[in-house]
């Protein structure tokens, strides 16, 4: 089997009818307010700010032109710091934080100061990624930015790095546990991970919610926020461990065949699965077709199966 062939039928098993630009992330969601923020930030730097109010948060949702979208910056004590989630391995991660920075500093910076005779000062940036992929990384690591240079000389001009933390459940024990909502997302996205591998995502989000509230983990957040978590996770939850799962198992031609003919059946179902899942969570019908990309006739058949069931 060419290794092509097996990357292609990886892209296929994306559930492409979900219209990813429109998500925001979970990880965002959990940190959400100065108070998480400032617990993130001292359990990543060992210090112990009291005051959420020393935050000064200047998020970057959406860099017009350039569609690019960072989880977490704000500023305390004199530095800049630009945390953002990853599920998957990228070591672009770097240019990525050029970028944002760039745009961060034109925000906070008065232009004209770029011309004065005197040093403005700025605050000093960090870049952090929290990383809960499939793939195995290890416990902390750093892309630098000279790594992508296609010619890079001893001492570079430019040098940026950001640090990659691994948050998945087991890894830096210390700093997750450190932090409620950062061990709390990491319980919540193993457990999604654990039971989607024998139900559709849409039931392994519920389940996932459910354990956190019975075994007491961030309980009032999963039941103040139950629906925004569902709605969000749906979107978000990347199917790469299960495609992985698949490409290990898949050796034979007609093996792959056979998956690529079953895709269609198992997506309409998934799909009206997640549709009756999302409407059943306080989504309208207007937004289920903005973001799943469903039609009317979908959504009234979504409808009419779930009142068949009531009856």
């Amino acid at each position: 089997m060419k290794k092509a062939n097996i990357q292609y039928l990886f892209r296929r098993f994306r559930l492409p009818w979900i219209n990813r630009s429109y998500k925001d992330s979970t990880f965002k969601l959990f940190f959400n307010d100065k108070k998480a923020l400032l617990e993130l930030y001292n359990a990543i730097n060992e210090t112990d700010y009291h005051d959420p109010d020393d935050l000064i948060v200047n998020t970057l949702d959406n860099a017009i032109f350039m569609g690019m979208v960072n989880d977490l910056s704000f500023i305390i004590d004199t530095t800049l710091n630009i945390y953002e989630h990853q599920s998957t391995k990228c070591p672009n991660m770097p240019l990525r934080a050029l970028f944002y920075s760039s745009k961060l500093y034109a925000q906070i910076v008065d232009e004209k100061f770029l011309y004065s005779s005197t040093i403005h000062s700025i605050p000093e940036p960090h870049f952090v990624v929290f990383y809960n992929g499939v793939d195995e990384l290890p416990e902390t690591s750093i892309y630098n930015l000279s790594d992508m240079y296609d010619r890079c000389s001893e001492d570079p001009d430019l040098e940026l790095k950001v640090h990659i933390v691994n948050i998945n459940l087991g890894k830096n024990k210390k700093l997750v546990e450190s932090c409620k909502k950062l061990h709390g997302y990491s319980v919540y996205v193993a457990k999604i991970r654990e039971y989607s591998a024998t139900m559709p995502t849409s039931e392994a989000v519920a389940n996932a919610i459910n354990y956190c509230i019975k075994h007491d983990i961030l309980r009032d957040f999963f039941l103040k926020e139950r629906k925004a978590i569902t709605m969000v996770s749906l979107f978000e939850y990347d199917q790469a461990g299960h495609m992985e799962l698949i490409r290990d198992e898949a050796h034979e031609q007609g093996r792959i065949e056979g998956l690529m003919e079953g895709r269609q059946e198992g997506q309409s179902e998934e799909r009206l699965h997640m549709l009756k899942t999302f409407l059943a969570n306080g989504g309208t019908p207007e937004m289920a077709k903005n973001m799943l990309k469903v039609t009317d006739e979908q959504i009234t058949e979504a409808l009419k199966n779930k009142a068949d069931k009531d009856i």
